[in-house]
């Protein structure tokens, strides 16, 4: 998968892959220099949003492309906030995730930078306003991969860990960036897809161990 994922990047991808980041690709699709980007269904207001982009009326949505497993293109993760133990402030902090998620600060955001561009995944009430769905019509789309995305059985062999694309352990962010940049470095020619893999599994092994899930 590391070898096709290098090869169609390196063959087909823009310049500089293996360094763009979400910003960077949104740019590149917004200002139509880019013709598929898989990315999460975040964007979509983005891409949507007139004021923003370039594209708005000319792109349209639709699942990853799988091979022989339907679900596989299921991602499920999000951005969430939380508040630490050691804030002092947590009252206040507690006041404005409730603020930041409600429905006034919603319609708060459609009114002021247009319906399409509302936070998805917040509310599922969102989805269902006639404002929505007439400014968003992703928003079906989004809804239904949201909810068919199951992270208990997201691969087409059982594994023994929680979570789509990630493991839901706290170490996974440490050993997954690792993973991450060393097939970057695959991408950008400076490790070959063996070296990428054995680096990848080691920080992996050595966090799991460390952490006490694997004697």
């Amino acid at each position: 998968m590391v070898t096709f994922y290098s090869d169609l990047l390196k063959s087909d991808g823009p310049p500089g892959a293996s360094s763009n980041g979400f910003n960077e690709n949104l740019t590149l699709m917004s200002s139509g220099k880019c013709a598929m980007w898989i990315d999460a269904t975040v964007a979509a207001g983005m891409l949507y949003n007139k004021s923003q982009s370039q594209v708005a009326d000319k792109i349209g949505f639709a699942a990853a492309p799988v091979a022989v497993t339907p679900k596989g293109s299921h991602w499920l993760r999000s951005w969430v906030l939380a508040i630490p133990k050691t804030s002092k402030q947590q009252d206040a902090a507690k006041k404005f995730a409730a603020w930041a998620t409600s429905k006034e600060y919603i319609e708060m955001v459609g009114k002021d930078e247009g319906w399409a561009s509302v936070p998805p995944g917040t509310r599922k009430s969102t989805y269902a306003r006639p404002e929505y769905k007439q400014a968003a019509p992703f928003g079906d789309f989004v809804l239904k991969a949201i909810e068919t995305a199951d992270p208990n059985d997201a691969t087409l062999h059982k594994v023994p860990y929680s979570g789509i694309q990630f493991v839901g352990i706290p170490e996974f962010q440490s050993f997954g960036t690792v993973v991450g940049q060393s097939i970057a470095g695959v991408v950008a020619g400076q490790l070959s897809v063996d070296q990428a893999l054995k680096a990848g599994n080691a920080a992996a092994d050595r966090a799991v161990k460390q952490a006490g899930y694997q004697k």
